[in-house]
């Protein structure tokens, strides 16, 4: 199977470099893929300890940046090698982050994966939530390399749970431990055997904690909102939008809004703006133009949503009416509520904030407008929903301790 395996990665990479050709963000994949080692080779040093942690794209980045930057206290004297799987993580990131090489992972074949721990030789692999990669992890396993999943999921459905799923299972054994979000993750993992599990929770609660303690000031986003409310629409998909746009053109309360969509090209761009009947300013544009003569704010820029949350009194998160849910813990942390479309399936955070009452579900552009009334009408009943989501969350933080203490007796 290890051979079928390694086979099918190997067409599939063929075939991705025939797509390449023209579809922008494959080119990305498969053209930083191609520069890794060259990278490695250039800068290495044989003297170097190092830390590797590897993600899949930007929100498991996030994830695991609250390790990351404890790692970087801890362990001053290793260099710390971050590889990612997708453009939409490793472009954004390659730049900004704590940690001293940022790289594509290799494709996972079993001559990738020699020739990568040949180079980096990691003290420590560090695997965040649901990136499994069976030859990388048999190599570190031969190697002896102390490897860890970090804020894992599993759930019934996947395949090391099923009949078909020898293979995969056969890497987890590769695995030192396992710090999973829930008490479901550990009982299938123990229904399976394996016992080497700690319910750490999730790591994302100490990044957004950590967020809630910083310096979030935006002063033109102080400028636009003034002494207004504001409702801050955020990572939004075509789907959501036109959920949202028919209130937000209709609205005649004293409430502003921002809109922070996942896609950020100019047509699309264009194409929202115009479909906005009030005053609409770009954020690219607040400098030559005033913001106080604008009822709405469009975000045409990447990186600033998590702190544009903290204006926000009320906050909507896109991907329920799409393609999924992105991350409703960044404006929860600020004690708002939070509006979700229905889309939510999966996303334990979300569910458990729905059941007690912090985010709130709408199904169109009907209860959209409805919630949105009520929270305004009845400030205690924002106050309270908003207080929820803030108090679930500081539940929560310390998966990062939990790990840490787990690391420092293993290197």
């Amino acid at each position: 199977m290890k051979g079928i395996y390694s086979l099918l990665v190997k067409i599939v990479w063929y075939l991705l470099r025939l797509v390449a050709k023209f579809q922008p963000k494959i080119r990305l994949f498969v053209k930083g893929r191609k520069e890794t080692f060259q990278k490695l080779e250039n800068i290495w040093q044989p003297q170097w300890k190092v830390i590797w942690m590897h993600v899949a794209s930007l929100g498991e980045y996030e994830q695991g940046l609250p390790l990351l930057e404890q790692l970087k206290k801890v362990y001053g004297d290793h260099k710390l090698v971050i590889t990612f799987f997708s453009p939409s993580g490793y472009e954004v990131k390659k730049d900004k982050t704590p940690a001293d090489l940022v790289v594509y992972l290799p494709m996972d074949t079993i001559s990738n994966a020699r020739k990568f721990l040949g180079i980096v030789q990691p003290k420590l692999a560090v695997f965040i939530k649901y990136e499994i990669w069976p030859n990388y992890l048999f190599e570190l396993k031969k190697n002896e390399i102390p490897t860890l999943l970090v804020s894992g999921v599993f759930k019934k459905k996947q395949a090391y749970f099923n009949w078909y799923g020898g293979f995969l299972r056969s890497a987890l054994q590769c695995f030192t431990h396992f710090f999973v979000q829930d008490d479901n993750s550990k009982a299938l993992l123990a229904a399976i055997g394996f016992t080497n599990v700690t319910i750490s929770g999730d790591t994302r609660f100490d990044r957004v904690s950590h967020i809630l303690g910083s310096d979030n000031q935006m002063t033109q986003i102080g400028r636009f909102k003034k002494d207004n409310l504001c409702l801050v629409a955020g990572s939004t998909w075509p789907e959501d939008e036109k959920i949202l746009l028919p209130v937000i053109n209709a609205h005649k309360r004293n409430l502003r809004f921002v809109i922070a969509p996942h896609n950020i090209k100019r047509q699309h761009i264009q194409d929202l703006k115009a479909a906005i009947s009030k005053r609409t300013i770009l954020y690219s544009e607040m400098e030559n133009q005033d913001p106080d003569e604008a009822d709405v704010l469009i975000v045409d820029t990447i990186g600033l949503l998590t702190k544009i949350y903290s204006y926000a009194d009320i906050a909507y998160v896109g991907g329920g009416f799409a393609t999924g849910l992105h991350n409703t813990l960044e404006p929860a942390v600020f004690g708002i509520p939070v509006i979700i479309g229905p889309n939510y399936s999966g996303f334990i955070e979300a569910a458990d904030l729905v059941q007690k009452g912090g985010i709130i579900v709408i199904r169109n552009t009907e209860e959209f407008e409805t919630i949105t009334r009520e929270l305004l009408d009845i400030p205690e009943f924002k106050t309270k929903t908003g207080a929820i989501n803030n108090a679930y969350i500081q539940q929560k933080v310390g998966a990062t301790n939990t790990i840490m203490q787990y690391i420092t007796d293993l290197i």
